[in-house]
């Protein structure tokens, strides 16, 4: 079957976000006297949106009024410790590319909020994606599969005809709620074994490789 469209996860997918998380997430904490977390610690908080992952980041006795002055902190800060550690993960920028060559669509869906989405894709990626949404009301997180079909028909397209590409568990769930085929990325935030155990439909182990879904 011919795809018409690749919709694409952003952190661990597209872009490698981590060592600003870190910088941003430890910043905020540090601001509430609140304890610090380590690279590892940080990524096992990743993949289920910001709030989460200040939930998980704060102790657990904090109370709800701070864990929202937290979360809204961390947004606001987001702009200041946001960007300058991202990178384009190798390949992906030409792939990505070269799929627009053949005619295919291409999007971002993440669970990461909405501005910052499309605030630091746009950085990293300026002018490529034909849409572009992170967690909003129209948007609920994944593996709600609203945000999915929504950008799919946004696409001009239908869901047999999309591959999502993602690095979590998450990611393959949402993609098998909403009927598309789910690509999981070997150089993202998770072991291939957790995505093989979610169901992903193919493992990619290359950016390049992606295009050998063009016809799956």
């Amino acid at each position: 079957m011919a795809r018409e469209a690749f919709i694409f996860d952003c952190d661990g997918t597209i872009l490698d976000t981590l060592p600003d998380l870190v910088l941003l997430t430890n910043a905020t904490l540090k601001e509430f006297g609140l304890p610090q977390h380590t690279s590892k610690d940080i990524l096992s908080f990743v993949g289920h949106g910001a709030r989460a992952l200040i939930d998980q980041a704060v102790p657990n006795s904090t109370p709800e009024e701070k864990r929202i002055a937290v979360f809204n902190r961390w947004k606001e800060l987001y702009p200041t410790f946001g960007f300058e550690e991202t990178i384009p993960f190798k390949g992906m920028p030409s792939t990505i590319e070269t799929l627009k060559r053949t005619g295919v669509k291409v999007a971002v869906l993440s669970n990461k909020f909405d501005a910052a989405t499309k605030e630091v894709t746009e950085r990293y990626y300026p002018g490529v994606f034909d849409a572009i949404h992170g967690e909003c009301p129209d948007y609920p997180r994944k593996p709600d599969p609203t945000g999915l079909l929504k950008t799919i028909a946004e696409l001009g397209t239908i869901p047999e005809k999309t591959v999502y590409v993602g690095d979590s568990p998450v990611d393959i769930e949402v993609s098998k709620a909403a009927g598309v085929l789910a690509a999981g990325v070997s150089w993202g935030y998770n072991p291939e074994p957790v995505l093989v155990s979610a169901g992903a439909d193919v493992i990619v182990h290359a950016p390049e490789n992606l295009l050998g879904l063009l016809s799956r």
